[in-house]
């Protein structure tokens, strides 16, 4: 009889290998999970907003269902570990950032630490700082007139009367 793989096992099979990185973001799951009773996001009805693109965002992304393609996974480029999370049904959020290590220890160390450590000894906790990401939009293809590609209507500029994507507006600069 096959057994069941737990949290952890599926989040290191999606991200490739265990980490420390993975073991922090496995650990703001759990503790949205505990603090917020939150489920799988299978639409948009949970929200990410992560201040960085580590390992970490992996683990949120198998545990939680908050996906870069469904538009419920937001980076914020602070570089902080740091995620905030919202709940569409109820109005609730929280973010959390990581607290800094008490002292020195090699990878294997930091990743038992962070799997064993309680949530609120590893995360310092608040509310979130900015609001809640809106739904995420669909928009109208443009096609750029200088390299032929097609953009979001929201990405594409005039330039000299001409619709064009981002890369050649940058290149025209």
């Amino acid at each position: 009889m096959c057994q069941e793989k737990t949290t952890w096992e599926k989040a290191v099979e999606f991200h490739g290998h265990e980490c420390p990185g993975l073991a922090v973001g496995f650990k703001a799951c759990e503790a949205a999970k505990k603090k917020m009773n939150i489920k799988f996001s299978s639409d948009e009805e949970i929200v990410c907003v992560t201040e960085n693109d580590a390992c970490g965002v992996d683990a949120v992304q198998q545990i939680t269902g908050c996906t870069f393609g469904k538009g419920n996974l937001v980076y914020n480029d602070t570089g902080k570990m740091a995620f905030s999370f919202y709940n569409r049904s109820n109005g609730e959020s929280l973010r959390m950032i990581l607290k800094p290590l008490k002292q020195a220890m090699d990878r294997q160390q930091r990743q038992e630490y962070l799997l064993n450590s309680p949530i609120d000894e590893l995360f310092s906790f608040s509310k979130p700082t900015f609001e809640l990401p809106k739904k995420a939009r669909i928009y109208a293809t443009v096609v750029c007139e200088l390299c032929g590609e097609g953009a979001p209507e929201h990405k594409i500029r005039i330039n000299n009367g001409k619709k064009v994507c981002l890369d050649c507006f940058k290149n025209l600069s």
